[in-house]
């Protein structure tokens, strides 16, 4: 029995080894030393990655520091050259390191390409920068495919209210029906409102104008819409004319407030076939253009961080702006809206305009760092002398 457990022993030892020997060189270099057969510096030069394969390790190529896959739109800079040996086999490698020297090491030649890795973002879905002045894109993704927006849609509906108000300051304090028991039942659920309605009372254009730009309140973009025209079917047509008249070929609307049918139906708001408004990134953003070209107004309100309304604070939850989490002066950001729903996931139109720049507005889509995608494309979008002013 011994002797033959020892002999089960010698064989699983084999096979261990034999399928070892089977596997890519990738993996068997963590246990490999590689040795040095000559080095030397050369002109710091940028790449990036050729493919997903790859990874960066030590020099003796025992240790990995890092899979390629992980920095997918990374520079990374060069500085030594060095011929390795493994086995019977050399190569090329590349001593590199990232741009804030976080991570560094040697890789071999053939998993990078020369050139500064290319502009890209990781989260948003759909995203554009546009130039305010030309209308014309600076860099995009996907900007011309249409997807829900969620909150993003009341920049339509602010606009139509503002071209309604048009200057006149009395308009401003009009009282709009806001009797609806829909509304007023919307206005109180923890996920579909915001601006309370209270039964009774009565608010203005200008509160509920606050209430829907600051604190994005649905039901307060809906009274808004019926104030307009009439009922909530004739603003969404409304809605929809204007679009067309801006040539908007992926822009659709079933909503004022940018909240779905699916949620709508309970509170008697649903309307229309498609269950969420549908519009492009670049859709989205030459609507905030045409709203920030006819009623500049818009960005001394948008850049309110937090207003009392009727005593309900309405918080502005764009943390791009002065005071918040990610801000920086240098992108001077002083809009506009941000959106969610649980289908369009985070949503947000930012912009902004450096100085010696052209203002730009950027747009991402269905993003969970909104914000941190945004500073990047908006840094971007100023790199590029096509915006200099």
């Amino acid at each position: 029995m011994k002797s033959g457990k020892a002999k089960w022993l010698v064989l699983t030892f084999v096979f261990v080894l034999t399928l070892g020997a089977g596997l890519s060189l990738q993996v068997t270099a963590d246990a490999a030393v590689y040795s040095t057969v000559s080095t030397g510096t050369m002109t710091q030069t940028a790449y990036h990655k050729q493919s997903t394969a790859g990874a960066i390790y030590n020099q003796a190529h025992n240790r990995k520091i890092a899979p390629l896959k992980s920095y997918p739109n990374t520079t990374w800079y060069a500085t030594q050259k060095a011929t390795l040996k493994h086995g019977n086999s050399k190569g090329i490698y590349y001593y590199v390191a990232n741009k804030s020297g976080s991570v560094k090491g040697w890789i071999w030649h053939g998993y990078l390409t020369k050139g500064k890795a290319p502009f890209s973002l990781k989260y948003a879905k759909n995203a554009i920068a546009m130039d305010y002045t030309t209308g014309k894109a600076v860099w995009s993704k996907k900007a011309n495919t249409a997807r829900p927006i969620a909150s993003v849609s009341k920049l339509m509906t602010l606009y139509l209210v503002l071209q309604k108000v048009d200057g006149n300051a009395s308009t401003w304090n009009q009282v709009v029906d806001t009797s609806s028991k829909g509304l007023i039942a919307m206005s109180k659920s923890s996920s579909c409102g915001g601006f309370v309605f209270q039964t009774g009372h009565t608010y203005t254009v200008r509160e509920l104008y606050d209430a829907a730009l600051l604190d994005s309140s649905n039901n307060a973009a809906i009274a808004l819409g019926e104030w307009v025209a009439g009922s909530n079917a004739k603003f969404i047509q409304q809605m929809n004319a204007q679009a067309k008249s801006w040539n908007l070929g992926k822009a659709s609307f079933v909503s004022a407030s940018g909240l779905e049918n699916s949620d709508l139906k309970a509170f008697g708001y649903a309307y229309g076939t498609a269950n969420a408004n549908m519009v492009s990134a670049k859709d989205v953003a030459l609507i905030a253009r045409h709203l920030i070209q006819d009623y500049p107004q818009i960005l001394t309100d948008g850049a309110v961080g937090s207003k009392n309304v009727d005593g309900q604070l309405c918080y502005n939850y764009n943390n791009m702006l002065s005071g918040r989490k990610y801000y920086k002066a240098s992108l001077n950001v002083d809009g506009l809206k941000t959106g969610y729903t649980p289908l369009a996931g985070y949503c947000f139109v930012g912009t902004g305009q450096q100085a010696g720049k052209h203002r730009v507005i950027t747009v991402v889509l269905h993003d969970i760092n909104e914000f941190t995608e945004t500073q990047s494309l908006m840094k971007q979008a100023y790199s590029y002398s096509s915006l200099n002013a």
